[in-house]
């Protein structure tokens, strides 16, 4: 058995670029690169091979693994539970890199994860404060958002704050554009939430927009979203095929069923992959490290802040209040901004409350052992 993590993490820096380069290496258009070859060196001369998970679904998973023959891609079912763990972030997931023994019966075995270069984590649902990965090794984050009923800019920028602190790139697609006249009008407040972020506007059903949207995605793309913002239908206009079964949005509300269950990987015309994900009622941050990226005019007026630890809230020679007070920063946005904060405070208290917890009761089980060695 292989242990992932004795490789170098620092060497993972450019694993996520677009292979387009280096062709002629297995699984190139599934985003393989040469630092990953290099890295995998030690494993391959184990008889191991390298694969993508596609799909994983309790303790198995879809493969894509380049032929030991033919070098062209095929997908193979393999059992993911050696490399299982206790952490819900450690788990493999969709976009994972693997070790791949195709040796062992009836099924192949991951016995290896390879360090992820990037990973898509948000709050899992209830009170607990674990974290759940939607998807790894991505280099843009996807955000789809219907225009068919008016955006929560609130939401959007929880959605562009968890793409930044997955160290991706976040991408907005306005889907649906053919359902509204006043699509352009909508872009613009959008981009006024999310600074930094190109946002397009696209129609799956028409094709308006998905060239350029093509052309902006990377190598690998994770698209998210609500349930009802279209992911499937813009999922299948991007992969060129049905890959995915489409609900209709109730007229209602235009809230959408959950079409998609589980996080799968198709491969895309031309090269590169798109993860589809599941529908997101919920998009609770984990680790917070997106926050300043998200909110980047925020950041910037509280450098001008007189004190270095201002809470921006009654604080004299606040930069962000000034800002708050002539306009120029939008109250909807600094509520959003606090509120997100307060989240993340509460999720950092909670994860250090479990990890006290498992330290005594690591300390507990230890000092018990100690005792029940030395009892006559």
């Amino acid at each position: 058995m292989f242990d992932a993590h004795a490789f170098s993490v620092s060497s993972l820096s450019s694993l996520s670029s677009f292979s387009a380069d280096v062709p002629s290496l297995p699984l190139a258009d599934y985003g393989w690169t040469a630092e990953l070859d290099e890295l995998f060196a030690p494993l391959a001369e184990a008889g191991l091979i390298p694969g993508r998970l596609a799909r994983v679904d309790r303790g198995r998973a879809d493969v894509v693994i380049a032929d030991p023959e033919t070098g062209e891609p095929r997908t193979v079912r393999a059992d993911t539970r050696p490399v299982g763990s206790a952490e819900t972030i450690e788990n493999p997931c969709t976009g994972d890199w693997v070790a791949l023994d195709l040796a062992t019966e009836p099924l192949a075995t991951v016995s290896a994860l390879l360090p992820r270069a990037t990973a898509i984590i948000r709050k899992s649902a209830g009170k607990a404060s674990e974290g759940q990965v939607l998807a790894a090794n991505v280099d843009t984050v996807l955000i789809a958002v219907s225009l068919a009923s008016d955006p929560d800019l609130g939401r959007v920028e929880r959605f562009v704050a968890l793409a930044w602190e997955s160290g991706a790139q976040p991408l907005i697609a306005l889907t649906k554009a053919d359902l509204v006249d006043d699509a352009e009008f909508i872009r613009e407040d959008v981009e006024r939430a999310a600074p930094g972020v190109t946002v397009l506007v696209v129609s799956a059903e028409t094709g308006d927009g998905l060239d350029v949207l093509r052309a902006c995605i990377g190598s690998t793309t994770a698209l998210i979203g609500q349930s009802g913002a279209g992911k499937s239908t813009l999922t299948n206009a991007l992969a060129g095929a049905e890959v995915m079964v489409v609900q209709q949005t109730r007229d209602v509300d235009q809230k959408g069923r959950h079409t998609t269950t589980t996080r799968e990987l198709f491969p895309l015309p031309g090269g590169g992959v798109l993860i589809d994900t599941p529908g997101l009622r919920g998009v609770g941050l984990y680790g917070g490290e997106g926050l300043d990226q998200a909110f980047a005019e925020i950041a910037e007026l509280a450098e001008q802040c007189r004190f270095d630890d201002c809470s921006h809230r009654s604080e004299p020679g606040c930069a962000v209040q000034s800002a708050l007070a002539d306009g120029t920063l939008p109250e909807r946005r600094m509520d959003s901004y606090l509120k997100l904060q307060r989240e993340n405070e509460w999720i950092a208290s909670r994860t250090d409350a479990r990890l006290a917890a498992d330290r005594a009761r690591l300390w507990k089980m230890r000092t018990k052992g100690a005792r029940d060695r030395i009892r006559p």
